[in-house]
Order: C-alpha cells, then sequence, then structure tokens
C-alpha cells in the first residue's frame, strides 16, 4: 500500500516519461496563450469576432483555472493601454515606465490597474457579467488555480508542482512581459502608428500571433494580426478553423487596397479607399521615399559618412514616425541639411500634407476629395519620379 502510494505520488495517473512531460506543459500553456489572444484579446476586448457561446465559456473557465483573470478587468486595462498609449496613464508602456520594469513587472502593472475602480468602470463595458462571473469567477480568483495545481500533482505527480508552476508564469512573463514590453521598444514596423508597437517577430506561434503587435495597432479591430506574405498569425488559423465550424463569426479583419486599372480619376470612391487603407498608404509612402532617398545619398560625393548616417537616422524618423528621436544638438544639425536639401524636404513636406489629409475630422467629404486632389497634384509635379509613381497608383484605388 505505501509503495503504491509512493508510485502515485512520484508519478502521478498518466505515468509520463520526461519529454511526454514536456510535451504536455507546451500544449497547455499553448491553449493558454489561444484562450487569451482569441478569447480575451480579440474577441472580448476589440469585438473582432463573436465566438459561439460555449466555446467562449469554456475559455472563461480555462482562464480561471490557469490564471486567475476576469475578462472585464483584463479588457478594461487592455482598452485603456490603447486609449492612453505611451503616455503616463499607459498601464504598462517600457517608454514611460522603463523596458525592464514592464518586461519584468508587467504582472504586476496589470494587477494594479485592474484594482482601479475608474478604469474598469470606463473600460469594462460590454463583458460577461452573468450569474457565474459574480458568483465564481470574479467572487473566488484564485480557487481555479487552487484546483489547478491539486489537478496537476494528480496527473503528473510531484512533477506537477512544477507543471503549475510554469502555467501559472507562463502569462505574466510572455504576455505581460514580452507583448507589452518588447512589443512597444524593439522589433519592426510595417506601419507608421502614432505608438511606439512593433513586431517583435513575423512567425507568431509562440504568443499566439502577438508578436505581429504593431500591425495590430494600426488595426486594432482586426481579427487577423498578419498583414504580409510572410507573416504567421496562429491564432487567426484557429478563428478560421472555428469559423469552418461554425463556431465563431469574424466580424473585422485589416482592409486590403483593391486597385483598378487604368483609372486615373480621383472620387468619392478613391477617397473612402484611401481613408480606409490609409495606415496601408503612409507606410508603402515611407517604403517608397526611404528607398528612393537612401539610393540617393549612395550617388552623392560631398557628403561625408557620418552625415549619410544622420540623414538616414533622420529619413527613418520622418517616415516611420520612430518615437527613439534624436538629441538636440543632432535636431539642430538635421535642420541645417534640410535646409539645404530641397528633395529630402519635398519627401517631408509631402508626407506631412498626405497624413493631415485624414487628422481633419471636421473636414466634408468634399474638401478632403479636393484636399487629396490637391496632393496629388503637388506630388506629380514634384519632379521626383517615385513619388510621382506613388501618386499614381493612389488614383487607382477603389
Amino acid at each position: 500500500m505505501y509503495i503504491d502510494f509512493l508510485a502515485f505520488f512520484s508519478n502521478g495517473l498518466l505515468s509520463l516519461s520526461w519529454w511526454q512531460t514536456v510535451l504536455a506543459v507546451l500544449v497547455l500553456t499553448h491553449v493558454t496563450i489561444i484562450t487569451v489572444t482569441v478569447y480575451l484579446h480579440r474577441c472580448q476586448a476589440h469585438r473582432a469576432l463573436d465566438l459561439h457561446p460555449v466555446v467562449a465559456h469554456f475559455f472563461r473557465f480555462w482562464l480561471w483555472m490557469t490564471t486567475g483573470m476576469r475578462t472585464g478587468s483584463w479588457a478594461a486595462v487592455h482598452r485603456k493601454h490603447h486609449a492612453r498609449c505611451e503616455t503616463d496613464e499607459d498601464p504598462h508602456s517600457p517608454q514611460t515606465r522603463g523596458i525592464w520594469k514592464v518586461l519584468l513587472g508587467g504582472a504586476e502593472l496589470y494587477r494594479i490597474e485592474a484594482r482601479n475602480e475608474e478604469t474598469l468602470r470606463k473600460f469594462a463595458y460590454g463583458t460577461p457579467n452573468d450569474w457565474i462571473e459574480r458568483n465564481l469567477y470574479a467572487k473566488y480568483p484564485n480557487l481555479g488555480v487552487s484546483l489547478l495545481i491539486v489537478i496537476d500533482v494528480a496527473l503528473f505527480g510531484i512533477v506537477g508542482m512544477s507543471v503549475w508552476a510554469v502555467q501559472m508564469i507562463w502569462i505574466p512573463f510572455w504576455a505581460g512581459g514580452v507583448v507589452n514590453g518588447i512589443g512597444h521598444f524593439r522589433g519592426y514596423r510595417n506601419f507608421g502608428t502614432p505608438d511606439a508597437s512593433t513586431n517583435v517577430m513575423p512567425i507568431g506561434i509562440l504568443i499566439g500571433g502577438e508578436e505581429l503587435h504593431n500591425n495590430h495597432h494600426a488595426y486594432a479591430t482586426s481579427a487577423r494580426m498578419s498583414n504580409k506574405w510572410y507573416e504567421f498569425d496562429i491564432g487567426w488559423m484557429y478563428i478560421r478553423t472555428l469559423s469552418a465550424l461554425g463556431l465563431a463569426n469574424i466580424r473585422k479583419v485589416a482592409p486590403k487596397p483593391r486597385l483598378v486599372k487604368g483609372k486615373k480619376e480621383l472620387d468619392d470612391d478613391s477617397l473612402q479607399a484611401v481613408l480606409r487603407n490609409r495606415n496601408e498608404v503612409m507606410a508603402r509612402y515611407a517604403r517608397v521615399a526611404e528607398r528612393d532617398y537612401r539610393q540617393e545619398l549612395v550617388r552623392v560625393e560631398h557628403i561625408g559618412r557620418r552625415e549619410k548616417a544622420l540623414l538616414m537616422q533622420s529619413v527613418r524618423i520622418c517616415y516611420r514616425e520612430e518615437q527613439q528621436g534624436l538629441d538636440i544638438t543632432r535636431q539642430l544639425r538635421l535642420k541645417e541639411i534640410h535646409d539645404r536639401n530641397p528633395k529630402l524636404r519635398t519627401y517631408i513636406e509631402l508626407r506631412a500634407a498626405l497624413a493631415a489629409i485624414w487628422e481633419r475630422s471636421n473636414a466634408t467629404r468634399e474638401q478632403l476629395l479636393l484636399q487629396l486632389q490637391d496632393w496629388c497634384n503637388r506630388a506629380e509635379q514634384s519632379g521626383i519620379s517615385a513619388i510621382e509613381e506613388f501618386s499614381l497608383r493612389l488614383r487607382r484605388y477603389a
């Protein structure tokens, strides 16, 4: 009897080998990641899709068991992050709080903000508040994770305590630390969003597609986070699978521009298409301008190496709206360079004029169309072939 109990305590009900235990942990934590990205983030916080009630409640139960997080609290904190991004009111911005504070203490920052009654009152609207939420999930948030450690020990034996520990730190580290920290500090940017969001990596498997954080900030209500052909969002794969099974309804995805061959006249359809695809428009302008100006810098001989490097840094900041700016000395030096460089000044002025079109929220459609027509005329008369071609492509939007 004693030997049987010792064997059970050592191996658990499953009696798995070490590699089977590792595989089980990866599967369990992956389910938690998918629950956070599909249910909490895309479905609840941004309403990018609707889930079948059975699927949605499974996700709620899984979160209660594996994280102790409430749907309303998480959605409220995340919505506030978008509404106050990179300001002192942002719950977890590395730009204001420091990268190490967010990377290592992201979970604590979340807990602090989740206790803010004003945040919950203002941003938790539309999240579940039914009987089971009020009387179980919200009332006993620690009961689920306490039950989980009992289940883990029963299934895996004494090593189940380690399994439980990994499950407990998985979301705080990857979602609370890496996505909120690295995702606003280092990486590549497809879109010049006004925040510091970055895509951590193009293959979104480990964190369920949340790696594509700049794409998400550009199109926050999109159910799909991948945008380029080389990007992969495994969360989107699961959403498509649920949709095919009739268990999910996709409400919105990031728009893709439709171009009409031979179209040259800017009309109301052109305006609406440009406004709807403004993130793609600005990103394309950035790539066109940066590539063309980089090629020109290579040909220029009278500019020194340091000045060329400074110019390219200026180009990246001006075109891609990088948050990491320059010190005062370099800003003054750049102003001198801009003043005596008409082509660079033209690039920057046209970019500002293009961005200003959708910043004029009080303008009528007729006024916006006239502004877009005026911009295209200026671009096509600039004498810069790359900008002329960009403007002609813009006319084809429909």
